[in-house]
């Protein structure tokens, strides 16, 4: 069974980089049909192949989103945070499938979003990498079994020059899932960066620390620090194309399924 793709946010570095694998056929039974950007977009009108570097295959670039998309069972939505409602809302008007992998959403845009997948199939995740989504997993379970234990917990996260937000979705997520198994409110104990002099650090708090510059793809540690000893929680991402092959396994994986909100632990199983 093949299955058609629309890729919004097309001209973008993970946009290109769904193209080409979409092209080269890495996950079977998966097509490119459509390529999507805002009409500002100074490469609308190219090829999405030959823009992506991979050879041409007759699918223009275009800022017209119902042409783009009318042939295509999925969509996936690598764009700005900003238009993750839009397209959420017209995947239901539509009855698409989505892959939304934009980070940063505020708590306006995942209810926009969550209201979408009452009609439609939405995969929302801020990482799509099988070893991050593990990740939170096991963070759950660490959190779990040192709660009350006196571990004090420290997010550092590392991001090219260009990541606009901080911190990351993806650090956001791995302090949910430790709050999680804290049984802590993450918005009540997230402190995020330190200065200048203060109180000692309270016991019931979770630090994030956003570091930016070169073009690092993602590094993410979560630090248990306790008297005595430290355990730390780390994951590299060294290239792109981990976040990319997470969201094609999404695409495939979504094709039939009921509306619904769902996430990259639904897709991998875990």
């Amino acid at each position: 069974m093949n299955t058609s793709v629309c890729v919004l946010g097309a001209a973008g570095r993970m946009g290109q980089s769904l193209v080409r694998h979409l092209c080269a056929g890495t996950v079977p039974g998966l097509s490119l049909t459509g390529a999507a950007e805002q009409p500002e977009c100074p490469a609308l009108g190219r090829d999405a192949g030959t823009l992506a570097g991979c050879g041409a295959c007759n699918v223009p670039l275009t800022a017209d989103l119902a042409a783009a998309a009318a042939p295509a069972a999925v969509l996936i939505d690598f764009s700005a945070h900003a238009a993750a409602p839009a397209h959420a809302a017209f995947a239901a008007e539509q009855g698409k499938a989505l892959v939304l992998g934009a980070t940063g959403l505020d708590a306006t845009e995942r209810a926009a979003v969550a209201a979408a997948a009452a009609q439609a199939p939405i995969v929302l995740a801020p990482n799509m990498s099988l070893g991050v989504n593990l990740l939170l997993a096991l963070l759950e379970q660490a959190g779990a079994a040192l709660r009350d234990k006196g571990y004090d917990v420290e997010i550092i996260e590392r991001h090219h020059r260009r990541k606009q937000d901080a911190p990351s979705g993806t650090a956001l997520a791995l302090g949910q899932a430790v709050a999680a198994g804290l049984e802590w409110n993450l918005d009540e104990v997230a402190r995020h960066g330190r200065e200048g002099l203060g109180p000692a650090r309270p016991a019931r708090e979770i630090g994030f620390h956003a570091v930016r510059g070169g073009d690092i793809v993602g590094d993410h540690t979560v630090l248990f620090a306790a008297e005595g000893e430290c355990l730390e929680f780390s994951h590299r991402a060294t290239q792109r194309d981990t976040f990319v092959l997470g969201a094609l396994r999404a695409a495939a994986w979504l094709v039939g399924r009921p509306p619904g909100l769902y996430r990259m632990a639904d897709v991998l199983g875990l």
